[in-house]
């Protein structure tokens, strides 16, 4: 028996038990804003979320992303870089530049080689980055590393506002989502000159 204890410990919980146990140095409730031009990115990083019990916000598109951002202050926002329209690199920009959203924390997501590139050169006040393809280890690292950081910290909101944005998505669709966030084909290609 004493062996057998051993090995759990040494391996983890069993793959049921891996969500019934509390992440450390993880916040609860926390708002948190996904903008993807890819439903497929929006649904599964939300998923990922709602199920550590985070209220998710979602945008399509930059200009979205901002009007979501000034009007709900999320706690934590994860951002596309390679968008259509408005990239994440101008959005971010325009966050940083508001006193509303300014000290928001900005995690960048891309599967773009020359877009992750690009973040490590110009680092334009994002706090932290995330590669697609991604697992819940990798979301719950960097909010891990937010938290302890002292960057994110989850305002507490009336039990109304958290009603009104909580999703109408029903139990069906969200077992048919991924576990795994996969990079859309555009995000593979290269963006055209001077659109960054």
């Amino acid at each position: 028996m004493a062996g057998f204890e051993l090995i759990r410990r040494f391996f983890g919980n069993a793959p049921g038990e891996r969500r019934a146990v509390p992440r450390s140095g993880i916040p609860r409730e926390a708002w948190v804003l996904v903008v993807d031009d890819s439903a497929t990115i929006r649904a599964v990083l939300g998923k990922m979320l709602a199920q550590n019990g985070h209220v998710v916000l979602k945008a399509a598109d930059g200009e979205s992303a901002l009007e979501i951002a000034r009007r709900d202050g999320p706690d934590l926002i994860f951002l596309d870089i390679v968008m259509p329209g408005m990239s994440g690199f101008a959005v971010l920009r325009a966050l940083r530049h508001d006193p509303q959203t300014r000290d928001i924390p900005i995690v960048m997501i891309s599967g773009n080689v020359q877009a992750t590139e690009q973040f490590y050169v110009q680092r334009f006040g994002a706090d932290d980055f995330m590669k697609k393809p991604f697992g819940r280890g990798e979301v719950f690292a960097r909010i891990e590393h937010l938290t302890t950081s002292g960057r994110l910290v989850v305002r507490e909101r009336e039990a109304q506002a958290v009603l009104i944005a909580e999703s109408a998505q029903s139990d069906a669709e969200h077992a048919a989502i991924p576990d795994i966030a996969m990079p859309d084909p555009h995000d593979l290609a290269e963006p055209p000159i001077g659109q960054h």
